[in-house]
């Protein structure tokens, strides 16, 4: 069944369970935050969707972002003297961006879609579910030591979900836009699986050879309107 959610476009995608802080400045979105608080917005939640690299949303619409985004729900706030916010927020569920309304309030609406795994019941998928997160944890593991120092990465619990797994391991990491936009629209646990053992197990190599470690990036609430 089709929803309306607010919409926060990024250039950034956010996976579910993993934790995206933002601080927010632009004033349409100081509305949102509000909008949260107060429960205008019901359950704390809106949504993130990435904006497609050299397009507008306020100008190309639709077009302009990616059609499957995640959800977000509001953790913690706090609001700074000058009006701007420091929020907390984690990703909850996917959905599929079916329309965009531009006029209804300041900040995007989205009409959108739930967007849930494929059944996998199947004995045989099961047991590959099991060896194939066990490779991806091995991948995590292997980029986690290469890019970070002790301290400050974990391994995640046992009892993680195999399909909730791939979202937590690359939470932990500084994959491009691209690779973690594909890793949120696949819909196979065993596809996901695949994929993010494979993007880590490329990453680590790359830094193997680089001596070199990747540069975390604060996430801003970035203004994508050319006004």
């Amino acid at each position: 069944m089709a929803e309306t959610l607010p919409l926060f476009p990024l250039g950034t995608v956010l996976l579910p369970g993993a934790t995206l802080p933002l601080h927010i400045f632009e004033p349409r979105y100081r509305q949102l935050t509000i909008d949260l608080v107060t429960g205008a917005v019901p359950d704390r939640e809106f949504g993130v969707v990435a904006v497609r690299e050299g397009w507008a949303p306020d100008d190309d619409g639709l077009a302009g972002l990616h059609a499957v985004g995640c959800t977000a729900v509001l953790r913690d706030v706090r609001q700074l003297p000058d009006g701007r916010f420091d929020i907390v927020t984690q990703g909850a569920r996917r959905f599929r961006l079916i329309d965009l309304d531009t006029e209804s309030k300041p900040y995007l609406v989205g009409s959108v879609e739930p967007l849930p795994d494929d059944p996998a019941d199947d004995e045989t998928v099961g047991e590959l579910i099991r060896v194939l997160s066990a490779a991806a944890r091995d991948a995590h593991r292997r980029y986690c030591t290469a890019a970070w120092k002790a301290g400050e990465w974990a391994e995640p619990d046992p009892d993680v979900e195999p399909g909730t797994l791939p979202h937590i391991l690359v939470a932990d990491c500084l994959l491009p836009l691209g690779d973690r936009q594909r890793l949120l629209e696949l819909t196979s646990p065993v596809e996901r699986l695949r994929l993010v053992r494979s993007l880590l197990a490329r990453e680590a190599s790359l830094l193997s050879q680089l001596r070199a470690v990747p540069t975390p990036i604060t996430t801003y609430a970035v203004d994508h309107s050319t006004n």
